[in-house]
């Protein structure tokens, strides 16, 4: 089975919304994704590829993304409360929304880890404390819902 686990260091970053304007040369709207999402989806690819050794999912081959959001603990809580929080007895209720990491790792990994996203039949991701903050992403190959 095709698999690949590879770490994104520094704060998670969530997909930011296109901006939308119009465009008075071109007589249009247009779209862009913003600068910052953009470096943080090549980052991702980066990162990846360092990893994969070659490793690319096929058109029509399922796939499942496994997504660990790691934040630090805030500096201003106490020792108690911090170490409560790299227990995994408090978890991190914060921006960025799950979906927008979902949706910034899927895209990024677009054309690189697998055809396209469109193949992703199962996402298991989830925010947590740690001593150091980062993405810890898995791509594999779907196997009968695991």
């Amino acid at each position: 089975m095709h698999s690949v686990t590879f770490q994104v260091p520094g704060k998670p970053q969530g997909k930011a919304r296109a901006r939308t304007y119009y465009n008075a040369n071109a007589g249009k709207h247009v779209s862009s994704t913003p600068d910052k999402t953009v470096l943080y989806e090549n980052f991702i690819k980066d990162r990846y590829l360092q990893k994969a050794d070659g490793v690319y999912l096929e058109a029509g081959t399922p796939v499942t993304l496994r997504i660990v959001a790691r934040f630090l603990p805030p500096k201003s809580k106490p020792k108690k409360v911090k170490h409560q929080m790299l227990d995994g007895e408090i978890l991190p209720l914060k921006k960025p929304d799950m979906d927008n990491i979902v949706k910034v790792v899927a895209d990024a990994l677009n054309g690189v880890a697998y055809h396209d996203d469109t193949q992703i039949a199962l996402v298991v991701a989830k925010k947590a404390y740690s001593a150091v903050e980062g993405l810890d992403i898995t791509v594999e190959e779907y196997k009968d819902g695991k």
